[in-house]
């Protein structure tokens, strides 16, 4: 299990929501290490849900975060999976990525498989907006290629600790 799903995440209707799919659409036209998958998920939680039932060596999420800093600042996070699982109602059209992740290991006992997923990053972006609208704000889009970056620098990071 020696692949890593790098996964933009987010709504582009509605304004800085988009970056993670627009530094996904960025990646799929870099050339990246044997093993990286780049998807576009959009706001499809189940399509990511199932997808990694294919098992990763580590998922990176790519969306906005909300912390309270300036407009697009980028965020390395790693998440928890063994954390206090999230009880949110299963909806299979409005999933965010935390539901997906607290379901996993059940969705993956159900279909018979281990955990699909070894470890879950996260590199978000502080949004300016995240109302209706297209196109990202001018600090969310200034760092749309310093983030795409950062991803390309952080899955080599994970393809070359798998080698240890």
């Amino acid at each position: 299990m020696n692949r890593v799903l790098v996964a933009g995440v987010g709504n582009v209707f509605l304004s800085d929501d988009g970056f993670g799919v627009e530094v996904a659409r960025r990646l799929a036209g870099r050339e990246l290490p044997a093993g990286v998958e780049v998807a576009d998920v959009g706001i499809a939680g189940m399509h990511l849900a199932y997808r990694l039932l294919d098992g990763y060596r580590a998922l990176v999420l790519i969306d906005t975060f909300r912390h309270g800093d300036p407009p697009g600042t980028l965020y390395l996070i790693e998440h928890d999976l063994d954390g206090p699982a999230d009880d949110a109602a299963f909806d299979a059209h409005g999933m965010e990525p935390g539901t997906v992740l607290s379901m996993l290991d059940r969705l993956a006992q159900g279909v018979g498989v281990d955990r699909p997923v070894g470890r879950v990053l996260v590199i978000g972006c502080e949004p300016a907006s995240v109302d209706e609208g297209i196109g990202l704000s001018e600090p969310v889009a200034a760092v749309v290629d310093r983030a795409a970056q950062a991803v390309v620098e952080l899955v080599g990071d994970l393809l070359e600790e798998a080698k240890r």
